[in-house]
């Protein structure tokens, strides 16, 4: 199985999805000078990507289930290619936000389609836990791969190579894709949500966009947007979010889990990236290196915790992986601006440790509560994850504030992390306490 060029092409396309996670926030400070731009511009940038991607998952998720995902898949990767070639030429930091949601467009196509593939080629119950774990660890090697290749090529090239190294993987993965995923028609009797995704992606984005901006009246606004995408999912037959598979338990907890681990990292990350750059004054590359011990268990543990899922399932796994990223964020309150790496060492090691267990065992489970719509069931708990970041990252940046100001900033840091551990535990403990379906 691992040597299965489908799996393996498969994983290529989660692995361009995360890449720009963690890519792009090494090269944020770079970004902030050469466009002249603020800590709120420098936020739209990593959340034009968070939003479309969030938004429209689903939406990616629904459309590969009635027209086949490998279709999708290609539609994906050519948008997400053509806009990363826009992200490298944007004059503006305007342009660039902007490009960056339309790269959120491509990978909410893509990213759906390539666990719904692995689910359709891997359909027995340990060999399907053990692809997930493969496509997991495989795929987050975008993470410690972003921060260090990140820090290469800002330091060495200029941020825009940054966007730039995106092509030539798109075409070589387009290439593998048309070649080796057969195409599998699904539900053609299934209509498109078109409203439900329109109205989702709007919610989302005043969300965010309250929350980064300060404007408290636009949560009026969102209250208002999901009342109407609750009842208007609840009035169509064919909903892009189906409000009964929240009658699940696993499925629910899963899910929520899922955004609690992403509202936290991508977050936390978010601020500490500054911190090592900005508040100490490390250079890209050495930020990208001091990141790795946060990123690497992911590739190590992914792979066995879908052996573990294979045997036991996975709900302690789910509650293991929530009280490691607990244990490790906690550390974060002692974090001062002058603290060494060591005393940031530990906290990194154990955030790492358990992300690499949780990321599998939340996608297994959903996956597993609704093995009938797999598309639809791995599009919404990305959703889950990707919303979780995008709001994570438009709450943590609005509590810390500038970097410049060192002492302030720090403080957001430590109001940030205290958090993440109370959320972290909730979720630790509506795992434990879980009922299966």
């Amino acid at each position: 199985m691992i040597r299965s060029p489908l799996l393996i092409v498969m994983c290529v396309g989660y692995f361009l999805v995360l890449l720009d996670v963690t890519v792009v926030n090494v090269a944020l400070p770079a970004i902030g000078t050469s466009l002249e731009t603020s800590p709120a511009g420098l936020q739209w940038v990593v959340d034009g990507y968070a939003l479309a991607l969030a938004g429209l998952l689903l939406l990616g998720g629904t459309i590969g289930d009635v027209y086949g995902h490998k279709r999708v898949v290609l539609t994906g990767l050519a948008v997400f290619g053509a806009a990363s070639l826009a992200c490298g030429l944007a004059p503006g930091v305007w342009w660039l936000v902007g490009a960056r949601f339309a790269q959120g467009v491509g990978a909410a196509l893509l990213l759906p389609g390539t666990l719904a593939i692995i689910s359709d080629e891997f359909p027995d119950r340990a060999d399907h836990a053990r692809a997930i774990g493969i496509w997991a660890g495989v795929g987050s090697a975008a993470l410690p791969a972003g921060p260090l290749l990140g820090g290469l090529l800002v330091d060495g090239l200029g941020w825009r190579a940054v966007f730039f190294l995106n092509v030539p993987i798109v075409l070589v993965a387009a290439l593998v894709t048309a070649r080796v995923v057969s195409h599998r028609p699904r539900h053609d009797h299934r209509r498109v949500d078109w409203a439900g995704a329109l109205l989702g992606t709007a919610l989302l984005g005043t969300v965010t966009f309250a929350v980064i901006e300060a404007g408290a009246w636009l949560l009026v606004v969102a209250a208002v947007l999901l009342a109407v995408f609750i009842t208007v999912e609840r009035a169509t037959d064919d909903a892009m979010l189906p409000p009964r598979l929240f009658r699940r338990p696993t499925f629910s907890v899963a899910n929520a889990a899922a955004g609690v681990m992403n509202l936290c990292t991508l977050g936390l990350l978010f601020l500490v990236t500054q911190y090592l750059q900005t508040v100490q004054h490390h250079s890209a590359l050495a930020a990208g290196v001091f990141l790795l011990p946060l990123f690497l268990p992911l590739t190590v543990l992914a792979p066995l915790t879908g052996r573990v899922i294979a045997r036991i399932g996975p709900r302690w796994p789910m509650a293991v992986g929530l009280v490691l990223d607990a244990t490790g964020v906690a550390l974060l309150i002692a974090l001062r601006p002058d603290s060494s790496y060591w005393a940031l060492l530990p906290t990194l090691l154990l955030w790492g440790c358990g992300n690499g267990v949780l990321t599998p065992a939340v996608v297994a489970a959903a996956v597993g509560a609704v093995k009938d719509r797999s598309g639809l069931a791995s599009a919404v708990n990305n959703t889950a994850r990707q919303t979780g970041g995008a709001v994570g990252i438009a709450a943590f940046g609005a509590v810390a504030g500038s970097a410049t100001n060192a002492r302030l900033f720090v403080s957001g840091i430590h109001a940030a992390g205290t958090v993440s551990v109370v959320l972290f535990l909730v979720a630790a403990l509506s795992t434990v306490l879980i009922r299966s379906n």
